[in-house]
């Protein structure tokens, strides 16, 4: 059994601890409120805007000749991937780097010249690095401070390499914020788009929209600009779950340590007692002689 010294000593540190845990909750729950308020306030204009440009080129698609709907056969490929700068947010960083993984191997018979890797994220980045990839530029400044000026150059720099048929498709990979609780992993093209994906108006049916000076030339504006904001929406999407994992994580150790806690001072009482008592009984023992 361990000393009284050890258990003291043993119950001072899980103290120190759980006292760390708990501001490091209450940092990360203000940081979700606030990433909160950012993807709420930029979801339903993104949604809207799609919804809009769904709506034309679900009637117009015939028509529609733009450089991001074209599809080709797959010989180079992009990925972007959105982790967190630091660590302590529970799986929510593993699972990415498993399925970016995943990725990467499946598009392996491209060849490694053939693969692009985006990773935003210093996690994701110095994963990539450890698989034995080349990351294409430096990414963890969005990461920790998302901005849309940040994630319209990333964007359009993808963007212009799939014009130009330096890409045949780009992919994402990020942790989607459903709730505080749960994080889903989502993996999705981003290009080309995808024109038999329709979507209906938030109302549920289509609306006829009468534009000027016409539908194409509204759908080649557009687009471009859906195609950057959906970079911009997935960036906040990631950090507002990265904030709730955090949480979530600190929480529970928050728990565990407060149960510790517990156990310990149990422990320590019991020891304390036994302390006494046998003080006491060599004090009766000596008083018997």
């Amino acid at each position: 059994m361990a000393s009284l010294k050890e258990v003291k000593e043993r119950i001072n540190s899980v103290s120190s601890t759980e006292k760390i845990t708990s501001a490091m909750k209450m940092v990360a729950s203000a940081k979700l409120h606030k990433a909160q308020a950012a993807i709420g306030n930029m979801l339903p204009y993104e949604q809207k805007l799609s919804g809009i440009l769904s709506c034309f080129l679900d009637g117009e698609s015939a028509s529609i000749h733009s450089p991001y709907v074209e599809k080709r056969e797959v010989k180079r490929v992009a990925v972007i991937a959105f982790s967190s700068n630091s660590s302590l947010c529970g799986a929510f960083n593993s699972t990415v780097i498993k399925q970016l993984s995943q990725v990467l191997e499946g598009y392996s018979h491209l060849g490694r010249g053939n693969v692009l890797v985006y990773p935003v994220g210093r996690k994701v980045a110095d994963a990539v690095k450890r698989m034995g990839w080349k990351a294409e530029g430096d990414f963890q400044k969005m990461a920790e401070h998302p901005s849309y000026a940040d994630a319209s150059a990333l964007a359009s720099q993808v963007m212009g390499l799939f014009a130009a048929g330096e890409l045949d498709k780009v992919e994402l990979v990020y942790n989607h914020f459903r709730s505080t609780s749960v994080q889903v992993l989502t993996h999705e093209t981003f290009l080309p788009v995808d024109l038999s994906e329709v979507r209906k108006d938030a109302s549920g049916f289509a609306v006829d929209y009468i534009v000027e000076p016409s539908p194409q030339a509204l759908v080649r504006s557009l687009l471009p600009k859906v195609l950057r904001l959906k970079i911009y929406t997935v960036l906040l999407d990631s950090n507002a779950a990265e904030h709730a994992a955090r949480m979530m994580a600190m929480q529970t150790a928050t728990d565990n340590a407060d149960d510790l806690l517990q156990e310990l001072t149990v422990a320590y009482n019991k020891s304390r007692q036994q302390a006494i008592t046998n003080e006491l009984l060599d004090i009766i023992g000596g008083s018997m002689k």
